[in-house]
């Protein structure tokens, strides 16, 4: 798979240091977390694709019939491109540490790509995820650090659901932190801040 598969931004980091994949939401670009990126990891080369789907003109990863109702096949698709896209970037970096950061329809991606590949990522940041099946995870995420984060009071993203999908996470022996806020499906403070422990908490050279 070509590292241009998708549109994308890149912003550079240091020579040999980590590289952190960030994953709009619906509607987003790729221009939507670079900004947060760059802000929890200073030193690293932030990836951002642009999702290559158009649902009534918002882009988005995979497709969907309806809110919560995925079309498998696609979102099958979609997760053996994204990793391509991304083993493609990673090979062309050399970095010390790989991350990823996805909110919502971003989160979604990454997390199937996650249980496609689990040793791809050393630590992953899933903001808002909605995954309504069981993931079959190929293979073991022992060593792996993974966030969730979540509102207690997200139409989108009901907790039941995010509860399931930590329990998943944990049952195929991933380190998982669940940090949740009092609200719905907006980012909050708290939630960045739980990333930026999340990735300080791996050893990575020019950090």
């Amino acid at each position: 798979m070509s590292s241009n598969s998708y549109i994308h931004e890149i912003l550079p980091g240091a020579s040999g240091g980590p590289i952190l994949f960030v994953f709009h939401g619906t509607g987003g670009d790729e221009h939507q977390f670079l900004a947060l990126g760059r802000e929890l990891l200073p030193t690293a080369t932030i990836v951002s694709p642009r999702g290559d789907v158009s649902e009534f003109g918002a882009a988005r990863f995979f497709r969907r019939t309806g809110e919560g109702v995925y079309d498998m096949d696609d979102l099958g698709r979609a997760a053996a491109k994204m990793t391509g896209f991304i083993q493609a970037q990673i090979a062309a970096a050399k970095s010390s540490a790989v991350f990823g950061l996805g909110y919502s329809n971003g989160a979604n991606i990454l997390a199937s790509v996650v249980f496609n590949q689990p040793k791809l990522f050393d630590a992953t940041a899933l903001m808002h995820p909605l995954i309504p099946f069981e993931p079959q995870i190929a293979g073991n995420l022992a060593g792996r650090r993974i966030l969730i984060t979540a509102g207690r009071r997200d139409p989108i993203c009901p907790p039941n659901i995010t509860s399931r999908l930590d329990s998943y996470l944990r049952a195929a022996d991933a380190d998982v932190t669940l940090e949740w806020h009092e609200g719905g499906h907006e980012v909050r403070p708290n939630e960045i801040e739980a990333a930026r422990r999340l990735f300080s908490a791996v050893p990575v050279k020019g950090a």
